[in-house]
Formats: structure tokens, C-alpha cells, sequence
């Protein structure tokens, strides 16, 4: 059998290979003695993104897609494909990052994209900053070595002055709505609106406006998503109908008005984006991407602070406490960092969820969430987006960081190629 290294240019290869074959054998249309370009990936644990684990899996991909998926002996596995062994390794779904944001310009966005693809995010999903026409554009392409993604295009806010003038700024109701006519005439993926008054700097959304900007979007068969900061203004917008919250609650731990709330309207998908823990953490696991001095001074940088410990304990126990309560907790991380996925799984973790929850949270649901039916998951026909791990991130959720491989369409990601140009190595 291959080794995981031996398989990584399988995918990118193997039809080429066998075309030459064929005709060197002069069977070439003969699909009686054609071989299959089947991949059977065999012996791994396989957390499949529902919750389920398969312990020594075996599974097919063919034509970028996942096919019989099982206990190794089980599944059929084509006569003629190639086998991979990943004896010793865990596999899991690649990363649905539901809220991130990307460059608006076409080679920024392309970089960040193959740099997420790095860490093993599959699609990426940019709130509310995109301008221009790059984000439109790309989120229909096939980015080689790239994850994909989707966009919010200018999001909705009070005038902010001084921040970002790239959201629509809308002072009365018929400019909010016009704001979400104007995105819907985009063919946005969902609407992000801002509800915070930035510490006191500025008049935050009122419940009038955004409540007719929801009441828009729904008109036009849109969901909405909002950044929050205040138990207040979460109370509100649940009131009021919005479909996602982009952010926890973050200025005090959540009473019961809120899950009553919350429970009258249960398809209410909170994606948790902690803060930074608090503590001091060390980056030499970034080796892979980042150059050494960078690394040197992210470690020299992060220590332990009190007030960030205080701050990010509210937002844990408010996410802990709505995902006891059985509500729908996704996954995303905010920022422009492609490695940010890795430490939002940790403090997610870190803030009282198992490993599996969360898991099933940056996978499955988050792809759920989003639309992407066929990503999330390692089941027949999802598109066979996966990472191979060295180690068991149910056993220890760092462990998400110990990649051997990521597949993204079926195709290896050349991890090696894009690492020596992130690093300036590159010939």
C-alpha cells in the first residue's frame, strides 16, 4: 500500500497516468480492462462530521467525490483503484469557517484562500467588508489548492466614522431596506449587520432599522446574520427574527429571557467567534507557514492577561450554556488569520464543549448553516474535502493542528508548494 506521503500527488495525477498506460497496453477504449480512478483511503479513524466515528475506515473517492464509506472490509472498493494506507491516522472533514473575512481584491483573496486551505478549511465565508466585484466572481471559481467561498458583500451598520466605510451606512428605514435591495440584487449569501455601538464611540443600530432590514431580506429570501455585543440587543434582534448571530453575547453572562426567547424561534444558529483566552500560548506549531522571526514575536507577545481571561469567561459560559439548552452552535473565527480555525477549536474546547461537539460544530453544522450540502461531512456524495491527522483530536483537540494532509475536491492540496511560497523559500 501507498504511504500518505507516497499518495499526496495521486489525485492530481492518476488519470494521466492511466491514459498513458492505456495506450501503451492499447486497451485505451476498452472500459472492460480501463483501471478505476478510484482512491480507497484505508485504516484511518474517520470522524465523520455527525457526531459518528469510524475506527480502521475505509472509504472511495472517485471524480472528486466521496463514495462507499465504512469499516475497513466492508465497503466494495473498485477493481483497479489505488489504495492509500492511513494506518495510525485520523481523518475528519474539512473546516467550514462560517464567518472570516477576506480580502476584496482578487490576489490578496486568492492567497488567503490557499493559506486556509493549508490549515484544512474547505469554504469560507467573508461577513460583510467585501467591495468590488473579486468576491462575486470567485466564489463561483475552482480555486487550485484554494478553498472556496462566499460572501456577504457590504454589510449593514450605523454611520461609523473612522472605521470601515466599505458597509452600508443607514441612518433611516428606507435606506436599510434599500441597503438589503441593493445586496439582494447581488445574490449575496446571507445579510451581516453590525449592532454595536463600538464602546460608547458611536449610535448603534436601532431595533427600527434593523428590524426593517431583516423584514427585507426576508422578503427576498434572505437570511440575516448580526454582530451583537449586548444581552440587550440580542434580546431585540430575536424579537425582531434574525437568523444567525455572528458573535457571542458579550457583556454579561445570559439569563433565562434570553433562552426563552432563543426557544421560540429554535433555527437561531449562534456562531461563538471567542475572543483570544487570555493566556499565554506558544506558536511555534505555525512553523509550517509562518517565518521564524513573525513566530518569535507572536510568542514574545502572548501572556497572560486578567482582563481577557474575565472577558473571554462571559462569552464561554454563554456559549456553553446555549448549547446545553440545545441550541445550534456553528463555527467561525472573524479576522483574516487562515490559522485562526486551530484556536477557535481549541478555546471552544477550552470553554467547556468535548472535543466531538465541537468538531460536529466546525463541520457538519457549520456546513448545514451555510448551505453547502455538500461539504461538512465524510459520507457518499459530499465532495471529498478531508484532512488526514498524525494524532486523535477527540483524544486532544490540538491535535487538529498535526496535519498530514488536505484533500480538497479529491485532490491533494499541495501543502508542500504553497508553504515554500508563504515562507519566501519558493524557486
Amino acid at each position: 500500500m501507498l504511504t500518505t506521503i507516497d499518495a499526496r500527488r495521486v489525485a492530481a495525477s492518476l488519470s494521466s497516468l492511466f491514459c498513458a498506460v492505456f495506450l501503451l497496453s492499447g486497451c485505451a477504449g476498452d472500459p472492460e480492462t480501463a483501471a478505476s480512478t478510484a482512491v480507497a483511503f484505508e485504516g484511518a479513524r474517520v470522524v465523520v462530521g455527525d457526531g459518528t466515528v469510524i475506527e480502521n475506515a475505509a472509504f472511495v473517492v472517485d471524480d472528486g467525490l466521496i463514495g462507499e464509506v465504512g469499516a475497513a472490509g466492508t465497503i466494495d472498493v473498485p477493481e483497479g483503484a489505488t489504495r492509500v494506507d492511513l494506518s495510525g491516522k485520523t481523518v475528519m472533514p474539512a473546516i467550514v469557517n462560517a464567518h472570516f473575512h477576506l480580502d476584496p481584491e482578487r490576489e490578496g483573496r486568492t492567497e488567503q484562500l490557499q493559506h486556509s486551505a493549508w490549515y484544512g478549511t474547505s469554504l469560507a465565508v467573508s461577513l460583510g467588508l467585501d467591495d468590488g466585484e473579486a468576491a462575486f466572481e470567485m466564489r463561483d471559481e475552482v480555486l487550485a489548492d484554494g478553498a472556496r467561498s462566499q460572501t456577504a458583500g457590504r454589510g449593514i451598520t450605523s454611520p461609523e466614522p473612522g472605521r470601515s466605510e466599505v458597509p452600508h451606512w443607514v441612518t433611516t428605514e428606507e435606506e436599510a431596506r434599500a441597503a438589503v435591495r441593493e445586496l439582494a440584487d447581488r445574490q449575496v449569501d446571507i445579510v451581516k449587520i453590525w449592532v454595536d455601538d463600538r464602546g460608547g464611540q458611536y449610535e448603534r443600530l436601532s431595533p427600527e432599522l434593523y428590524g426593517a432590514a431583516i423584514d427585507e431580506a426576508h422578503a427576498h429570501g434572505l437570511r440575516v446574520t448580526a454582530h451583537v455585543f449586548r444581552l440587550e440587543d440580542a434580546k431585540g434582534l430575536l424579537r425582531a427574527g434574525v437568523d444567525a448571530f455572528a458573535h457571542g453575547i458579550r457583556d454579561m453572562d445570559i439569563d433565562d429571557e434570553l433562552v426563552a426567547l432563543w426557544r421560540e424561534r429554535p433555527h437561531v444558529v449562534l456562531v461563538p467567534n471567542l475572543p483570544g483566552p487570555g493566556v499565554a500560548e506558544n506558536f511555534d506549531w505555525l512553523a509550517g507557514t509562518v517565518p521564524a522571526d513573525r513566530i518569535a514575536e507572536m510568542n514574545a507577545n502572548s501572556t497572560d492577561r486578567p482582563d481577557a481571561q474575565e472577558f473571554f469567561g462571559i462569552q464561554a459560559r454563554n456559549m456553553v450554556r446555549l448549547s446545553r439548552e440545545g441550541f445550534t452552535v456553528a463555527f467561525g473565527t472573524d479576522g483574516r488569520s487562515p490559522w485562526a480555525v486551530h484556536q477557535e477549536l481549541a478555546d471552544m474546547v477550552r470553554a467547556g464543549m468535548s472535543p466531538a461537539d465541537v468538531i460536529v460544530a466546525a463541520t457538519g453544522t457549520s456546513a448545514a448553516f451555510v448551505g453547502a450540502d455538500d461539504l461538512g461531512t465524510i459520507e457518499p456524495g459530499r465532495s471529498a474535502d478531508f484532512i488526514v491527522l498524525d494524532a486523535n483530536p477527540l483524544d486532544d483537540i490540538a491535535n487538529t493542528r498535526a496535519i498530514d494532509a488536505v484533500y480538497l475536491r479529491g485532490a491533494a492540496v499541495d501543502r508542500e508548494g504553497l508553504a515554500a511560497r508563504f515562507l519566501g523559500t519558493g524557486g
